[in-house]
């Protein structure tokens, strides 16, 4: 890894301030460093905060073949284990954990002095939502985490599946009172859980519905520094809403040519 580098932080810094770039210059980050520059802010009890991480290329494509990796990067992948490492819960579609193959977050010991003093267990929760409960139990995802898995549905989904769910050890999350899910619940049921520092990796569907209840408080992505072309998803689908949701920017990074960034919610 080359260099990386804020670019501006106008939310949390004064521009003739000496940030990150001056400590870091050639050398590679420190997890210590990313996390210290993705740290959620303070949460009260009864509190919560929503950030998406995605990523898209220059045209707007949020995947390429149906997937993210062939768009992502080294430091990207590296972005993204930090916020896992920083979350008390991820969540994440249901059309996204099939695509994506996703497995149980894991502990990683560069971040367990860190989680320890927040209060926090050994690794993140995963989240899935889901109307029609189209899951596999059987997988590891949901046989074997180091923290038990939970799927957050609606109150309608088929009680067949809720059933085989729940005899698998699953923790069925009602978050809706048809099939499916409320955004603004989902997030409220969560936090009730303790699960106040949350990070959803989409899809794009769910991205959408949370852009769309206006519970997404801060958005970080990756503008990937490559075209595709196509008909590919945006990071956000669905309706669009009545009036744009205004976000400044909270951080800038740059690494061989992509742009890492942050925006929070105005």
């Amino acid at each position: 890894m080359r260099r990386l580098f804020p670019v501006t932080d106008q939310t949390s810094r004064p521009a003739d301030s000496a940030g990150p770039a001056a400590q870091a210059g050639d050398r590679e980050w420190s997890l210590d460093e990313l996390a210290e520059a993705y740290a959620y802010p303070p949460i009260g009890p009864d509190g919560h905060w929503l950030r998406a991480n995605m990523v898209s290329t220059l045209d707007g494509a949020a995947q390429h073949d149906g997937r993210s990796q062939p768009i992502s990067g080294e430091t990207d992948m590296r972005i993204f284990g930090t916020l896992r490492a920083l979350a008390d819960v991820v969540v994440a579609g249901a059309e996204t954990v099939r695509q994506e193959g996703y497995r149980p977050a894991r502990a990683r010991e560069a971040f367990a002095a860190r989680r320890a003093a927040a209060g926090q267990g050994p690794a993140p929760a995963i989240a899935v939502v889901t109307s029609g409960m189209d899951l596999d139990f059987s997988l590891p995802l949901f046989s074997s985490p180091l923290v038990p898995t939970l799927v957050v549905t609606g109150a309608g989904a088929p009680a067949e599946r809720v059933a085989e769910a729940e005899r698998a050890g699953v923790e069925v999350v009602v978050a809706g009172d048809g099939a499916a899910v409320d955004p603004a619940r989902a997030v409220r049921e969560l936090a009730v859980r303790g699960l106040r520092r949350q990070l959803t990796e989409g899809g794009p569907r769910l991205l959408g519905q949370f852009v769309a209840a206006g519970v997404l408080d801060e958005l970080c992505l990756t503008v990937s520094p490559m075209l595709t072309a196509g008909a590919a998803q945006r990071i956000a689908g669905g309706p669009s809403v009545a009036v744009p949701h205004r976000f400044a920017p909270a951080l800038v990074l740059e690494e061989a040519g992509f742009l890492f960034t942050s925006y929070r919610r105005i």
